[in-house]
């Protein structure tokens, strides 16, 4: 059954890429020679909380900082991490690994990285209570030379080279940031990719400067603008009419206006994402199985698919999506059957029904999830207050524990599932790196471990089967779906390669006038 909805958004997937126009890439030749703007403007559904790589992880800020920083490894279209401030580098022994640093890379205020840049980075992120899930699996860094460190971590650990791909591992300028202190670099950030920050107006937009001596080679268009635009509608809308190139976020029931727009093309494919609800374990009423277990069985996904998602998604028995590697087949699931919710409620401490708070950012399409999950939960009698916040109001409100359910849009980003077992489940990992639910569960620590350091795939995947079990058990997310990743791009775009992290690059992008 898995591998059926896998094809079927395979098949949807490029499909979708022609809507509009024939491909992401288009000539558009008229016999001429082309012209090109010097600024590409996309639209996201909210500002950045912080530009600091190692504090700002919301999707929102990644994607802005996927321009500004560069890392050791970097995963190109196709997935595979290749070597990026890395030249090169090599496996010692089960726990040490080699890179040769680059040489005569700058950062964006002219100093030249060194290898304590390279090591202050990753002892910066190992600190940080937001991304220290990425490289937890670090043990020391070691400088062997002028252009050589070892990584040696505390175990075996399978998807090294993935986590050192993404922004949250990004190589910052000691001397700078300690000079000018955190709170200033996140405002002010300065690394060694693409682009360099040249403006930032919070909740409006961000404007980002061509790098001249980037390493990687000029970017191929002079300015990149984000621009805040936090309503679905408007994103389309400013599509039509121009005002922006590029479009993220874009709800599925608007993939249709994409894809009837002649001047539009819509790049749609599989995600890692699953939208999901955290239980609070810790507080009120979901802190009783019988509530947790109700309220999943209370849950038709399909039709909330097919009412919110114009059924462009699959339904989800895990926060894994079939995408990532470490995903499991054929797990069990909480399915559609309200007599056994209305049975478990009864068997709860509040048979009589209850009210829960409900957590959700302003995204309408989450929202409208949130209003459908609402309704259905009448039918236990229970009663749901839905709070939308802008998106850092929401997850300050998340990692405090003040929601009931909370929403999430998690994506397993690395594209190893280690990034997400590890962060949400793994007993002492806190709120501000995933935890939301709050889980910790003795039975879970160890499998975890475990499948960080597995490397015989098979038995990786036994390990996660187990672990999986054990969430299962515990019933800490309502799961509702994987949904479709979907950029909307002006027919004039050309040379966007979407990423399967959804952080999406830009230097090699250009848009015809």
């Amino acid at each position: 059954m898995k591998k059926l909805i896998a094809l079927a958004l395979s098949c949807l997937m490029l499909l979708s890429a022609c809507g509009g126009g024939s491909s992401a890439e288009t000539s558009g030749d008229d016999g001429g020679t082309p012209t090109y703007k010097d600024t590409i403007t996309w639209a996201q559904a909210a500002d950045v909380t912080s530009l600091d790589p190692h504090v700002g992880k919301e999707s929102v800020a990644v994607t802005v900082n996927t321009q500004i920083f560069s890392t050791l490894m970097r995963v190109t279209g196709d997935g595979d991490p290749q070597p990026s401030l890395a030249e090169s580098y090599q496996q010692l022994d089960d726990t040490s690994w080699e890179f040769t640093i680059r040489q005569g890379v700058k950062f964006h205020d002219g100093t030249e990285m060194t290898v304590e840049d390279v090591k202050y980075s990753l002892d910066r992120a190992i600190a940080s209570s937001y991304v220290n899930y990425v490289v937890s699996f670090i043990k020391d860094v070691e400088i062997t030379g002028d252009n050589t460190i070892v990584i040696h971590t505390n175990e075996p650990y399978v998807p090294i080279l993935n986590n050192l791909s993404i922004p949250f591992t990004a190589i910052v300028p000691k001397a700078y940031v300690e000079e000018n202190g955190d709170e200033y670099f996140a405002q002010h950030p300065i690394g060694t990719g693409p682009y360099k920050m040249v403006e930032w107006n919070p909740g409006e937009s961000i404007k980002l400067e061509a790098f001249d001596e980037y390493f990687g080679g000029t970017p191929k268009t002079k300015n990149l603008v984000m621009k805040v635009v936090p309503e679905a509608a408007q994103r389309v809308i400013a599509m039509e009419t121009g005002e922006v190139d590029i479009a993220y976020s874009i709800n599925a029931n608007d993939v249709a206006k994409i894809e009837e727009n002649p001047d539009l093309v819509a790049v749609t494919r599989p995600s890692r994402t699953c939208y999901n609800f955290y239980f609070n374990l810790k507080d009120g009423p979901t802190t009783d199985p019988y509530v947790r277990k109700a309220i999943s069985h209370a849950i038709d996904r399909d039709l909330i698919i097919e009412a919110v998602l114009a059924g462009r998604a699959a339904p989800a028995t895990s926060i894994i999506s079939p995408t990532v590697v470490g995903y499991v087949e054929g797990l069990p699931e909480y399915e559609y059957d309200l007599e056994k919710a209305k049975e478990l409620m009864a068997q709860s401490e509040y048979p009589d029904g209850c009210t829960l708070t409900m957590v959700v950012n302003d995204n309408q399409e989450r929202i409208e999830i949130c209003q459908v999950v609402q309704d259905m939960l009448k039918e236990l009698n229970i009663t749901v207050e839905i709070k939308s916040y802008e998106q850092a109001t929401y997850i300050q409100a998340l990692n405090n524990g003040e929601h009931h359910l909370g929403f999430s849009a998690w994506i397993t980003s690395t594209g190893d599932a280690d990034y997400t077992y590890y962060p949400l489940f793994y007993s002492t990992s806190p709120s501000r790196a995933g935890n939301r639910a709050f889980f910790a569960d003795s039975r879970a620590d160890p499998l975890i471990i475990e499948g960080r350091g597995e490397t015989d795939p098979e038995k990786r995947i036994e390990v996660y089967r187990e672990l999986e079990g054990v969430i299962y058990d515990v019933c800490s997310n309502l799961y509702i779906c994987h949904p479709l990743d979907v950029v909307a791009l002006s027919k004039n775009v050309e040379g966007f390669v979407p990423n399967d992290d959804g952080y999406h690059q830009l230097e090699n992008v250009m848009v015809r006038e």
